[in-house]
């Protein structure tokens, strides 16, 4: 639970997707074994620090999908509002603060797609993390960014806190 008077964003590439069979459309595309284990693993860093999101906004494709399904298969305590939509597949970062501007919780958690999850994790801290992936934002990376705002309307670029940046170890 957020103070009042504070918002939490959960910024999230989705895991490692599969490419076996070329036949497959892009946004059907599954997981693959390394990210699913790297999902489940991210799940797992979520509940250890805290970072449950009561509200998700997951990109439609199928890699994102399966991306929440395994962060939900780790022992989190709450069970968030779940939203899956078409315009967050592939979106550049405009696309999804709009997105995120509709966004009703107090923490929120965004799956999505390069280079448009990159793109905004690197607008919305005022200070990025040193960490040495962030600007690659490989898949699964996560990034934790507070905002002292009251409604998702106010989220601005530069004004967020960079709280935390989690890139899973099997991250394939």
């Amino acid at each position: 639970m957020m103070p009042p008077g504070q918002k939490r964003l959960i910024l999230t590439r989705h895991a490692k997707s599969s490419w076996d069979d070329p036949a497959t459309a892009d946004f059907d595309r599954p997981l693959n074994t390394r990210g699913r284990i790297a999902a489940l693993e991210l799940g797992e860093w979520l509940d250890s620090r805290g970072y449950e999101p009561d509200e998700v906004l997951c990109s439609a494709a199928r890699r994102t999908r399966e991306t929440w399904a395994h962060v939900m298969a780790a022992p989190l305590q709450i069970m968030p509002t779940i939203r899956f939509m078409q315009e967050l597949y592939m979106a550049g970062p405009e696309q999804m603060l709009a997105a995120l501007r509709s966004a009703t919780g107090d923490s929120v958690m965004l799956i999505g797609h390069n280079p448009g999850i990159a793109e905004l994790a690197g607008l919305l801290p005022a200070t990025p993390p040193a960490h040495p992936d962030f600007r690659r934002y490989p898949t699964a990376a996560t990034l934790v960014v507070d905002f002292l705002i009251d409604d998702w309307n106010d989220v601005a670029p530069g004004a967020g806190a960079a709280r935390d940046f989690f890139v899973p170890a099997n991250r394939g």
